[in-house]
């Protein structure tokens, strides 16, 4: 089979394209990056790929929400194609500002069962300033909650580093979560102590980097093939990436690869 392909979509402001689509090309797929205006333009251009990768970023300047006009672009004047997208056996990646988008435009959490959005639809989670205030910038280690979600497959835990000002997942009532935990959705979560049992066991900054509900890192759809997430792995493709590499006497591939490798083998 011809390696699958991946587009990797940016929009003014958009910053981690290129090193994006280098990791699914190190993972052994095509990337291609895309401007949205190309998109909006040809819509069929989507159908090309197998892969849809929103990077992070600052996607136009944050400027009313982070997010937020991506995100009214793809439930809009995209809609049809990412219906299209969704129903078909292809794969969502939303990483940092993408996560972002793809919560605030309905896409997560609920996929293709709640797509497209009723109008004056709200997401029942979104993301919202960090409880600090303030932009942050550390790694964190996290613990895979959904190990079926394609892009998970055969990582148990694994450290990443976060830059956001805006990623603290909340929801708008507790049934929300309830029900996100019961179809398996959450993700991954922050993580404390190597002997955490616990995983709703609230923690706090910085092993919580943001206050996220439920230590939520990154949601699922309930198919597996969309993952949305804070954290970075485009960031960690290579051991010396890691700033504790010599101490740890870290070698080879970063943790952050095998989620890529993940969406590529997936094509097999």
């Amino acid at each position: 089979m011809a390696e699958p392909r991946v587009c990797v979509l940016r929009a003014p402001g958009t910053n981690c394209d290129i090193e994006t689509a280098h990791a699914f090309e190190l993972a052994g797929g095509t990337a291609d990056r895309h401007h949205i205006n190309q998109l909006l333009s040809n819509p069929k251009l989507l159908e090309e790929y197998q892969i849809l990768c929103i990077p992070g970023g600052f996607s136009y300047g944050d400027d009313i929400g982070a997010g937020v006009i991506f995100s009214r672009q793809l439930r809009n004047q995209l809609c049809d194609s990412i219906q299209h997208f969704l129903e078909g056996d292809k794969l969502i990646l939303g990483i940092c500002n993408g996560f972002q988008v793809l919560l605030k435009s309905g896409i997560l959490p609920g996929g293709s069962s709640t797509w497209p959005p009723a109008d004056g639809h709200e997401p029942d989670a979104t993301l919202t300033w960090n409880l600090n205030g303030r932009y942050t910038a550390l790694w964190t280690k996290l613990k895979v909650a959904c190990p079926d979600n394609v892009f998970l497959r055969g990582i148990d835990t694994i450290e990443l580093p976060i830059a956001h000002a805006e990623g603290r997942l909340v929801v708008r009532e507790e049934s929300v979560l309830d029900k996100l935990a019961e179809n398996q959705q959450i993700a991954l979560q922050y993580r404390g102590s190597e002997d955490q049992t616990d995983s709703n066991q609230v923690l706090e900054y910085p092993l919580n980097p943001n206050g996220s509900t439920a230590n939520i890192a990154g949601l699922s759809d309930p198919t597996g093939r969309v993952l949305g997430l804070m954290p970075h792995p485009e960031r960690f493709l290579f051991a010396t990436q890691h700033p504790q590499w010599t101490r740890l006497r870290l070698e080879g591939e970063g943790d952050g690869l095998k989620l890529f490798q993940n969406a590529i083998k997936y094509y097999d």
